[in-house]
Formats: C-alpha cells, sequence, structure tokens
C-alpha cells in the first residue's frame, strides 16, 4: 500500500513509534526489507539517496511501486537528502509520495527560500516535504555524505522554520552520524536538545545516521518525539559481512545470484526486524488500515 510521507508520520507521532526509513540501495535489500516488514506487519519508508537512484536507475522505482501496490504493508517511497529542485522534482515524477530538500548547509534564510520552492512544487501533488535543520555528522564511507563536524539544531528557530516553510516532517541534528562510528567514537545523542525541539513543534520529526546508536538512546529519542529513523549502514553490513564470507568460502564455483545471495538477504532481514523491534514499529500497520480508511471516508463526506 503506498502512503506518502506525511499519512505516515503523522500515524506513527500519533501512537509513539518511529517509523524506520531503510536505504536499501539494490534490488537484493529491497526484498530484505520488503520481507521484514510482511514478517513484522510494519510500515517502512524505502529511502533512494540521488546517488543510488543514478546508481540504480530510474526504472528501479518501477521495481518499488509494483511492490508497494501489492503488498497491505504501508509504504512511502522516500527520496533522502535531495540536494537540488531539480532533483526532487525528478523523483516526484518518478513517483516518489515524499522528499526530503537538505539546504541544512545554507544559510537561515537560504534554506527557508529553497525549502519553501519545493513544499509549493511538492504539496501541489500531493508528495509530502522533510527538511533539515542542523547538519548531520559524517563518519566517512557513505552515499548520504554529511558534515565532518555536526551542527546541533537551534531550538529557538525551529517554530520559526517550520511555521514559514510548512514542512510536514523536520530532520534534526543532535549527534547522529551518517555511516557507523569509529571505535574509539561512542556516539552520543544530545536528547536534552530535543526534548526542547518537540517542545517548540508538532510536525514528526525525523533522526538521521540512525545506525550503531546505543539502544536505549534510540528508544528515548522516539519517546520525545523522533517518528522516523534513517538505517542505511546498518542492513547493508549484514548484507556485505555474509557477502564475503561466501565469496571466501572454499566453493570457488559459486557463481549465480539465486546462490549467492539468498543467505546475505536473510542476514539484512534479521538487522530489519531488530530495528522494527527497536523502533516499536512491529505491529504497528494496523493503525494504518484503520486510520487512512477513516480518513479516505471523511474525505468523499
Amino acid at each position: 500500500m503506498l502512503i506518502t510521507g506525511k499519512e505516515m508520520l503523522d500515524i506513527a507521532k500519533a501512537n509513539k513509534f518511529a517509523v524506520p526509513a531503510f536505504n536499501a540501495g539494490s534490488g537484493q535489500l529491497l526484498t530484505a526489507v520488503m520481507e521484514s516488514a510482511e514478517e513484522k506487519q510494519a510500515p517502512f519508508m524505502m529511502a533512494i539517496h540521488p546517488l543510488e537512484l543514478e546508481f540504480l536507475r530510474d526504472s528501479f522505482i518501477s521495481q518499488v511501486i509494483y511492490e508497494c501496490n501489492h503488498t497491505n504493508i504501508p509504504i512511502a517511497i522516500h527520496l533522502d537528502h535531495g540536494g537540488t529542485i531539480e532533483q526532487v522534482i525528478h523523483a516526484i515524477k518518478l513517483g516518489f509520495t515524499s522528499v526530503m530538500i537538505d539546504s541544512s548547509h545554507l544559510p537561515f534564510e537560504e534554506n527557508i527560500r529553497t525549502t519553501q520552492k519545493v513544499v509549493e512544487i511538492a504539496h501541489a501533488v500531493g508528495v509530502s516535504v522533510e527538511a533539515e535543520l542542523g547538519t548531520i555528522g559524517d563518519t566517512g564511507n557513505t552515499v548520504e555524505g554529511g558534515a565532518s563536524e555536526a551542527i546541533y539544531t537551534d531550538p529557538a528557530v525551529v517554530e520559526e522554520f517550520v511555521s514559514r516553510t510548512n514542512i510536514d516532517s523536520l530532520a534534526v541534528a543532535i549527534g547522529t552520524a551518517h555511516g557507523i562510528y569509529p571505535k574509539h567514537i561512542e556516539p552520543k545523542l544530545r536528547l536534552d536538545i530535543l526534548e526542547k525541539i518537540a517542545e517548540a513543534t508538532d510536525i514528526p520529526l525525523v533522526l538521521h545516521g540512525g545506525s550503531s546508536n546505543p539502544d536505549k538512546e534510540v528508544v528515548d529519542s522516539i519517546k520525545l518525539g523522533i517518528a522516523k529513523i534513517n538505517i542505511s549502514s546498518d542492513i547493508k553490513i549484514s548484507f556485505t559481512n555474509k557477502l564475503r564470507e561466501i565469496l571466501n568460502g572454499d566453493n570457488l564455483e559459486i557463481r549465480e545470484p539465486n546462490v549467492i545471495f539468498p543467505d546475505c538477504i536473510e542476514a539484512s532481514i534479521k538487522t530489519a526486524n531488530n530495528k522494527f523491534d527497536l523502533f516499536n514499529t512491529t505491529g504497528k500497520m494496523k493503525y494504518y488500515n484503520s486510520e487512512l480508511t477513516n480518513q479516505k471516508v471523511g474525505e468523499k463526506v
């Protein structure tokens, strides 16, 4: 069931759980998160970064849409870290139901102006918009990128930014980073900042760089208003670790994708299952079947 990002996250926020946004940058990873979601009866967002889309090609979105239209699981297709208005428009034309415009590196007023333009375009065709205040850190080798040093979101400007842009969700910078943290760095979320941000706005909040953060801090962030958590590195590492194990084995005749990939997919399913449980998303598709139906009935009346 293909839905918008706003439909996805408004229900998550109201029912105090977080939706994972999986950067499933291949057909095999798409299969993994689909099977996990079916098993857990849990909604999720299929997040695709512009560089991932460039690699996968536009035709991949047709595969994602097909999967969405042949399941009862609520799914939103989300452009992750769209860097330009042109990238956003391209994603909308392909069928994305949610887009992120990341102008967080720009001065505050420029961030607002760019975001306003995207909101005007996207809302006109029923597509939801996520924007970012502050900057997410970058641990190294990730397509999502990020700043070498994170700049925390300033709670004092959140209300103004949200009201002037009319965005549907806000990505906040509270100490996370894209990728997996080096062993000598212990990730720590600034939950005190998150609490002040949540007091300043009622829209769903988004946590980027959700891989490898301590479970307790992730759970606490959801209690404080985080309704979407981006997961990329964790499911990909599970996949590639198993792939290395298979390819480094003694059987030099292994070459067929349907022989190589099933165990890799299974490894990613286990990781996705863990995220659904951790984020309290397991079993939550029931809310969408009831609440979205009620909304549509109300619209007809």
